[in-house]
């Protein structure tokens, strides 16, 4: 026993130690005194900035500050925080969110920490105006691509197989013939009828591994690329995309609702749905679409071009009032018309009126479900723009903001963002 207990020990020391790297020491707070991290229109909302290394404050430590509406702060500072605290405050007369965004300069490093303080977000209202035949142009796209044949293909990927989830990487027509969407099925080995949920992307350009966690739970799930090429390419296809053909694509054609590169991205997502309908044991009755970022975006596009979609859940969701900045308001991501305010830019204004999140939201009906999550401390997606859009939504919806967020997802967040994907879905009664 003491020669297999020695053998043990020598085996170990030969093991390759990994250790993890998790967080700073040094932690920039900015606190509202708040816990809500909510007021109305006329208070004052107050904040601690601290700065600490090791749990303890930093005496004599530089910083730079900056407050005041989020994407139009006014107030810019620089100073030494003798005891490594500051306090701070302000105020808005209008709905809104005031930021401060502070950046510590410690042993020639930056650190940064940030708090938006909402204003009576239940009052903020979006901007954009929703086209006369907004709806028309899409359901005519959408007739138009239909006159094509789905004409799938379906490769089954038994590497990534469970004993219970087949996937397969597939693969249908979208707009016209040749013009194909790719995305990842799984489909549960039991045989039977299931709830479906179709998960649309983020921005860039990237392989994707399919939703194999839900069908496991006893769905069919469907995630899909936007860019027309195979979705389980070596990185570096990719990579070589993001950085050529398709840099900025979300730039592309935006000064003509015909020509602009989300028409078929658009069109794609309902194609999906016809496509889970036809060959896929999709039950006919629940069936949701879910996304972050350009995904949220999506998420709403598709609830609210298609019926078929009984719940929906954007998560801090781009491409919402594009026009908020040509009004002084923060807008949403790829954020258009905010560095040069729309000048010369007529043609680019009208034709974002068409691919706006908020008028796809102003489509979504009282029969559809939507959960809504986004961060307080979101500098891509304003947090302004996230309420707006909630805000414009008639029907069942729940809002969940976790304030501390900036572009990511806690943990926390993403469990109950899951959980309530599966409840809607029946699966989680």
């Amino acid at each position: 026993m003491k020669q297999l207990f020695a053998l043990l020990i020598a085996l170990m020391a030969f093991l390759p130690l990994q250790a993890q790297i998790r967080g700073n020491n040094i932690v920039v707070t900015v606190e509202p005194d708040h816990q809500d991290w909510k007021y109305n229109v006329g208070e004052t909302a107050k904040f601690v900035v601290e700065v600490r290394r090791s749990g303890t404050l930093i005496e004599g430590v530089s910083i730079d500050y900056s407050a005041g509406p989020e994407m139009y702060q006014n107030e810019k500072k620089s100073l030494t925080l003798k005891d490594g605290s500051l306090k701070l405050q302000g105020k808005m007369s209008s709905p809104g969110f005031y930021r401060v965004d502070v950046t510590a300069h410690v042993d020639g490093k930056d650190y940064k920490g940030a708090c938006a303080a909402a204003f009576s977000p239940e009052q903020l209202q979006p901007s954009t105006i929703m086209p006369g035949d907004f709806e028309a142009f899409w359901q005519q796209a959408i007739a138009d691509a239909r006159k094509t044949d789905l004409d799938p293909t379906k490769r089954l990927l038994p590497e990534r197989c469970t004993k219970d989830v087949n996937v397969y990487e597939v693969s249908f027509n979208n707009a016209r013939w040749g013009s194909r969407t790719y995305g990842i099925l799984c489909i549960p080995v039991k045989e039977g009828k299931y709830p479906a949920l179709l998960r649309v992307p983020g921005a860039g350009v990237r392989p994707y591994g399919g939703d194999i966690y839900t069908a496991s739970q006893g769905a069919v799930t469907l995630e899909i690329g936007i860019h027309g090429v195979p979705v389980t390419m070596e990185q570096k296809i990719y990579t070589n995309l993001n950085e050529g053909a398709l840099n900025g694509y979300w730039e592309f054609g935006m000064d003509n609702r015909d020509k602009s590169y989300y028409k078929h991205v658009i069109v794609g997502c309902i194609r999906a749905l016809d496509y889970i309908e036809q060959y896929t044991p999709w039950n006919g009755k629940e069936c949701g679409v879910t996304g972050s970022s350009q995904g949220g975006f999506l998420s709403l596009v598709t609830a609210g071009l298609d019926k078929r979609i009984t719940c929906y859940a954007p998560v801090h969701a781009a491409l919402c009032d594009h026009t908020a900045s040509l009004k002084g308001v923060a807008c949403g991501w790829p954020h258009y018309f905010y560095w040069n305010k729309g000048k010369g830019m007529e043609k680019q204004i009208e034709c974002s009126r068409y691919y706006d999140g908020v008028n796809f939201a102003r489509l979504i009906n009282g029969q559809q479900k939507g959960w809504f999550s986004f961060g307080y401390c979101d500098d891509v997606v304003p947090p302004t723009t996230a309420w707006a859009t909630y805000n414009i939504v008639k029907g069942p919806k729940e809002i969940s903001p976790y304030q501390m967020t900036w572009h990511f997802w806690y943990q926390e967040q993403w469990d109950e963002w899951e959980q309530w994907l599966l409840t809607q879905l029946g699966i989680n009664k």
